[in-house]
């Protein structure tokens, strides 16, 4: 039994976002704290496994196998509900062995490990990548990089609800769109799916162009009503950091109190300063912001 206890559905507060430039511009950010549902199991990587964990029960499998970097929310999400809920994990890691402190926790969390290096882990979208994986593992079922895919998608469907159930509470009777970051594009696409074009959604992508985000989530909601727009937010590219992003995550967290990562949530904020600078949106404009989590993962830029 991989999944979890079913009284067991995280909620997210929504809290008001107060910055300067938003009072600036007359325009409402309220934030879904993604970050807050769980200590371990953070952020939008839980909401992206859940259909993955119920395939997987039903398949009949004993644990999931998937892929990452060495600093993977993802995979240190899904290593510590594997150690929580006692399924196995095995994790298929881009480069050569490095001790991080994600890698640390994955090994902690009991997770399995191959190093895959730069070209073995480019090869992962390439047919039959995964067939000398499922003869060394049976009985455990694969899961695509990042929790992504359909199934990643309609996990996080919910999202919308968790937000429809709050907004009075911020004196909102509704909302104009979604600001968040996209790694995959997979949560964007399930938001997209969930509001079939009743609201726009906005990705701000942490990673460039040539990671495939666009195609991923045209893949995922073609046919369906959708209302999306993206933003290269990467700058530079992924896992990229530089002064100017640094310094506005210091000042972003000391004027709210809200911790912020470089390679998503922080890119993805920074993003949303710039298009309301430019008059992106007009006054009076409110606007869901989801804190991805990923905290875990900036110890390794500290």
């Amino acid at each position: 039994m991989l999944l979890p206890p079913n009284d067991w559905l995280p909620q997210a507060p929504l809290e008001p976002l107060h910055l300067d430039w938003l009072t600036a511009a007359n325009i409402e950010v309220a934030i879904l704290r993604l970050d807050q549902i769980d200590p371990l199991i953070s952020g939008n990587k839980w909401f992206k496994l859940i259909e993955h964990l119920n395939a997987a029960d039903s398949a009949g499998a004993d644990g999931i196998i998937s892929l990452g970097g060495a600093h993977s929310n993802h995979l240190h999400a899904l290593a510590a509900a594997g150690k929580r809920l006692g399924f196995k994990t095995v994790g298929l890691l881009r480069g050569h062995p490095q001790v991080t402190p994600t890698v640390t926790d994955l090994q902690d969390f009991g997770m399995q490990l191959h190093w895959l290096g730069y070209g073995g882990y480019r090869a992962r979208h390439e047919p039959g990548f995964w067939q000398p994986w499922q003869a060394l593992y049976p009985t455990l079922h694969p899961v695509p990089e990042g929790g992504g895919g359909l199934l990643g998608a309609q996990g996080c469907m919910g999202l919308k609800d968790q937000v429809c159930e709050q907004r009075a509470g911020l004196g909102w009777n509704d909302y104009d769109g979604w600001w968040l970051a996209c790694g995959t594009g997979t949560t964007l696409a399930g938001l997209v799916l969930a509001e079939a074009g009743e609201h726009p959604v906005y990705g701000a992508l942490a990673v460039p162009d040539d990671h495939g985000v666009a195609q991923q989530v045209e893949a995922i909601v073609a046919g369906a009503d959708s209302a999306y727009e993206l933003f290269d937010a990467s700058r530079g590219g992924f896992a990229k950091v530089d002064p100017l992003l640094l310094e506005f995550i210091e000042q972003t967290e000391q004027a709210s109190g809200i911790p912020l990562e470089p390679l998503y949530t922080g890119k993805a904020l920074l993003a949303l300063k710039q298009q309301v600078e430019t008059g992106k949106f007009p006054q009076g404009t409110r606007l869901i912001f989801i804190h991805t989590g990923g905290l875990q993962g900036r110890r390794g830029f500290n």
